[in-house]
C-alpha cells in the first residue's frame, strides 16, 4: 500500500514538472527560431552575396541603409515575410525578407520611410510578397506625411511568379501616383532597374542613379539587338550619363554608393515633411542684409559675350551653397535649391553660357517639372531672367517646341507660391513672358540696369522695321531702337516690373520679399486639375 501511495505521489510530482517545463521549452524554441530567422533575414545572400557586390563596387542593402539614415534610427517592418510560390522549386526557396529590406528611420533627424532591394538574394527579383512590403510602406508614409526613399537594385520581375510579381508593379505605380504631390518621393537606381521595374522611379519626384554601376531601360541590349540589329552597350542604352545628359530621366549621377547616399541626404535638408508641411528652415549666419558687390560687374557690357548664371546664384545664397538639380541635362537653364535666411529656395535661371541662355525643348521640360514640384512642396521661387527668345529651327519646331514651351508658361501660371524675377540681361518676345513674368502672376518683378526688354533683339527689329534703309541709316537705327526700347524703362513705366535694383542688392530684396510674402494666399476657380499640355 506505501508503494502504491509512492508511485502515485512521484506520478503526480512529474506531471506538475512538465506541465510547467513545456511552456519553458517552447518559449526556448520559438526564441531561437525567431533569432535564426532574424540572422537569415540579416545575412541575405550571405558572406558570398556580399562579396560578388563589392567585387563590383557596390554596397549591400543593408550597409546602404545605415549610410542614408541617421545611426541607430532604422526600424525595420516585415523581416519575417517570406514569399508563397510553390511552383518551379520555389516552394525551397524561401528565405526571411524575401530580398526586400523595409521600414522607417531619420535622415538629419527627420523621419522618413525607405525600401532597399537586396541583389544578393535572387537578384533582388521582385516578388508578390516584397511587392506587399514595399506597398505597406508606401501607405505608411502616405498616412504619416512622410518622405519615401527606394533604393532599387533588382533583376526585375520574379519570372517564377508570372502574374503575381506583374501586379506587384502594378499596385506600387498605383501608390507613386496617389502619393505624387503630396508626400516626396525619391528614387536611387543602385544597380539594374529594367522592364516594368523603370517605370515607379520616373513616377517619382527625385531619380539619382550611381555611374558605372546602375542602369534603366524598359528594353535589354540583347532584345534591342534581336529586335532592331542594333548592337548597343548596356551603358550606352541605359547608363547613367545617358540618362542624366541625353534622355534627362534621370536628375543627379555620382560616383559611388557612398556618394549617392550622401547627396541624397543633403537634398533631403533641403525638403519638406508633406505638402501641408513648410521647408525646412535651418540657422543662417549669413547676413540678410549683405550686399553682393561681385554681381555690379557680372553682366558684361556687350551684350553678346556669355557670363556664367551661377556666378549670380552662388553669392546670392547663403554661404554659396547652391544644390543643382540635373545640372547635365538641358544645360542651358539652371534649376536647384539653396537658401536665403535659412530658408529653402529654388532657382530657376537661362544659362547664357550654353546656347546664349535659349528655351529650347528640353529646358522647358526640366524647369516645368522643377516648378511643379516647388509649388507643391511649398517652396518659394526665384527666376534670373537672361532669354533670348525660344531656340528656333526645323528640329525644334518638328519636335513640339510649342507644346513643350507650353509646359513652362502653364507651370509659372498655375504656380502659387511666392515668385520673385530679376531680369539682369535679355528678355525677348514670348520667351520675356515665360520667364515668370507678371502676366503670369509673378509676385514681385524687377530689372537690374543691364536689362533689355523688348520683342526682339534691336538688329533683328530694325532689319524687320527699316529693311529698306542704307546699312549706315540701320545703325543709327539700331542705336535709337535701343534707347527706345532695349532696356527697362518701357516696362517699368507700365508697371511690368515693380523696381530697376542694383545688383548688390539683390539678395537683401529676395529675403525681405520672401518675409513680406511668407503667408501668402491665392484664390483660383475650383477644378479637379489643370490639362497641362504634355
Amino acid at each position: 500500500m506505501a508503494g502504491v501511495v509512492w508511485r502515485g505521489a512521484l506520478q503526480r510530482s512529474l506531471l506538475q514538472r512538465s506541465l510547467v517545463c513545456r511552456p519553458v521549452r517552447q518559449a526556448t524554441s520559438v526564441a531561437q527560431r525567431i533569432e535564426d530567422k532574424r540572422r537569415e533575414a540579416i545575412a541575405g545572400g550571405g558572406e558570398k552575396g556580399k562579396e560578388k557586390q563589392h567585387a563590383k563596387g557596390k554596397l549591400t542593402a543593408r550597409e546602404r541603409l545605415d549610410l542614408l539614415l541617421d545611426p541607430r534610427s532604422f526600424r525595420e517592418m516585415d523581416m519575417f515575410v517570406e514569399h508563397d510560390c510553390v511552383d518551379f522549386g520555389m516552394e525551397k526557396l524561401k528565405t526571411a525578407g524575401d530580398g526586400m529590406v523595409t521600414g522607417q528611420g531619420r535622415i538629419n533627424g527627420r523621419p522618413v520611410y525607405v525600401y532597399c532591394q537586396d541583389f544578393t538574394l535572387r537578384g533582388g527579383s521582385l516578388s508578390w510578397a516584397n511587392a506587399q512590403k514595399i506597398m505597406k510602406v508606401q501607405d505608411k508614409a502616405l498616412e504619416a506625411g512622410v518622405p519615401i526613399i527606394g533604393l532599387n537594385d533588382s533583376g526585375g520581375a520574379r519570372i517564377q511568379e508570372g502574374v503575381g510579381s506583374l501586379a506587384g508593379y502594378g499596385e506600387i505605380f498605383c501608390r507613386n501616383v496617389t502619393s505624387s504631390g503630396v508626400i516626396p518621393q525619391l528614387s536611387l537606381i543602385m544597380g539594374p532597374c529594367a522592364g516594368g521595374a523603370v517605370y515607379s522611379p520616373a513616377l517619382t519626384d527625385f531619380t539619382i542613379m550611381v555611374k558605372d554601376t546602375s542602369y534603366m531601360f524598359v528594353t535589354g541590349p540583347e532584345v534591342v539587338k534581336e529586335v532592331l540589329s542594333e548592337q548597343v552597350t548596356t551603358e550606352e542604352l541605359g547608363g547613367a550619363k545617358v540618362h542624366t545628359s541625353k534622355s534627362g530621366v534621370a536628375h543627379l549621377a555620382y560616383e559611388n554608393d557612398l556618394e549617392a547616399l550622401s547627396r541624397t541626404r543633403e537634398l533631403m535638408s533641403f525638403l519638406p515633411l508633406n505638402n501641408k508641411d513648410k521647408p525646412p528652415v535651418v540657422a543662417c549666419s549669413d547676413p540678410s542684409e549683405r550686399e553682393v558687390t561681385s554681381l555690379d560687374f557680372v553682366v558684361p557690357p556687350d551684350s553678346t559675350q556669355p557670363y556664367d548664371i551661377l556666378d549670380v546664384i552662388k553669392p546670392v545664397v547663403d554661404d554659396g551653397d547652391f544644390f543643382e538639380i540635373q545640372p547635365d541635362f538641358a544645360k542651358n537653364i539652371v534649376v536647384g535649391y539653396g537658401r536665403m535666411a535659412g530658408q529653402t529656395v529654388g532657382f530657376i535661371a537661362n544659362q547664357p553660357t550654353r546656347q546664349a541662355g535659349c528655351l529650347d525643348i528640353n529646358a522647358s521640360n526640366k524647369s516645368a517639372r522643377f516648378i511643379r514640384f516647388c509649388d507643391a512642396f511649398n517652396i518659394p521661387i526665384v527666376t534670373f531672367v537672361d532669354v533670348p527668345g525660344f531656340l528656333p529651327g526645323y528640329l525644334q519646331e518638328t519636335g513640339g517646341i510649342i507644346r513643350h514651351g507650353a509646359k513652362l508658361l502653364f507651370a509659372y501660371a498655375e504656380a502659387t507660391v511666392p515668385k520673385i524675377a530679376f531680369i539682369t540681361r535679355k528678355a525677348y518676345g514670348g520667351a520675356y513672358d515665360v520667364m515668370s513674368s507678371k502676366h503670369l502672376s509673378g509676385d514681385m518683378n524687377y530689372a537690374w540696369p543691364t536689362a533689355e526688354i523688348a520683342v526682339m533683339g534691336s538688329k533683328g527689329a530694325v532689319n524687320i522695321i527699316f529693311k529698306n534703309k542704307t546699312a549706315e541709316e540701320k545703325v543709327q537705327c539700331e542705336e535709337d531702337y535701343k534707347t527706345a526700347f532695349a532696356n527697362p524703362f518701357p516696362a517699368a513705366q507700365r508697371g511690368f516690373i515693380d523696381d530697376i535694383v542694383k545688383p548688390s542688392d539683390t539678395r537683401r530684396i529676395i529675403i525681405n520679399d520672401l518675409d513680406v510674402l511668407r503667408n501668402k494666399t491665392q484664390t483660383k476657380p475650383w477644378r479637379k486639375h489643370g490639362n497641362i499640355p504634355l
